[in-house]
């Protein structure tokens, strides 16, 4: 029995992935799509090993450069989401106890969260230079919105109740905000966490098209300059694997910050 759960598991995890990667296969092998352009999914897993490992040589200038790329791909999105992460709960936090700061802060920060965070790319460059700045600038910026958003929605959801009771209780001041309402909107935090770091994996790409000399974005539009397009499906399926990595590390520690809260919902 327990092994035909897992294999039931399994099969709703993998089977669409699956049938995505054969019926690519597939359209290459009957000629449906040229092989110059869009490369199989074995030949693109070729090509990631060489850029990972540079045992065949396959991949030319790129091989066995994939480490330091993702090294630094990696780095400017923890940088860029670890900026976002306390400025948006701060913000938001505030936005959400205090009528007075959402007035001042709020409408300012509505304008900026509706400027695409492409035009704020020359920007970025003018002030900072060719470096890592720009890159985590750019995505501590874009990161910041659903986290700010979604905080100052929890805290202003947090039922009066809990407020009260905890004023009962003695808890007042900042250990009340710290002890019952931040708790208490944990669940709408989490959620503009999560949204915040998928922002930060498509715009560490974004920056790094133009703003660095190193990473995955680098590499992808190197590789389309020099036309390979085996290079640049490799950095996609990369990016692609560690956003979702990361997600699901994010979702684990939410699951453990979120475990009194399991047995009150529908998706537990």
């Amino acid at each position: 029995m327990v092994g035909r759960d897992r294999a039931r598991l399994f099969a709703n995890y993998a089977a669409l992935p699956i049938a995505i990667l054969l019926l690519w296969q597939l359209a290459g092998d009957l000629g449906l799509v040229k092989r110059a352009l869009l490369p199989g999914p074995l030949q693109v897993l070729a090509t990631l090993w060489d850029l990972a490992t540079g045992a065949s040589g396959e991949s030319g200038r790129y091989s066995g450069t994939l480490g330091r790329h993702l090294t630094a791909s990696v780095t400017r999105v923890l940088a860029g989401f670890t900026i976002a992460t306390v400025l948006g709960v701060a913000l938001g936090t505030a936005i959400g106890l205090s009528r007075t700061v959402e007035r001042a802060v709020d409408p300012t920060l509505q304008v900026l969260r509706n400027i695409p965070i492409t035009a704020f790319l020359p920007l970025s460059i003018l002030f900072f230079g060719i470096s890592d700045q720009p890159a985590v600038f750019l995505i501590a910026l874009g990161a910041l919105f659903p986290t700010l958003v979604n905080t100052s929605f929890g805290v202003k959801e947090v039922g009066s109740r809990f407020v009260r009771a905890g004023r009962m209780l003695g808890v007042s001041g900042a250990s009340l905000v710290t002890r019952i309402i931040l708790p208490a909107a944990q669940p709408a935090i989490w959620t503009g966490l999560r949204l915040s770091l998928g922002v930060a994996w498509v715009l560490v790409v974004v920056s790094e098209l133009i703003a660095v000399k190193s990473g995955l974005g680098y590499l992808l539009i190197d590789a389309y300059q020099f036309f390979r397009p085996d290079v640049m499906l490799a950095c996609m399926v990369t990016i692609g694997l560690l956003g979702y990595l990361s997600d699901r590390l994010l979702l684990a520690v939410r699951a453990r910050a979120l475990a009194w809260n399991r047995l009150e919902t529908i998706g537990g």
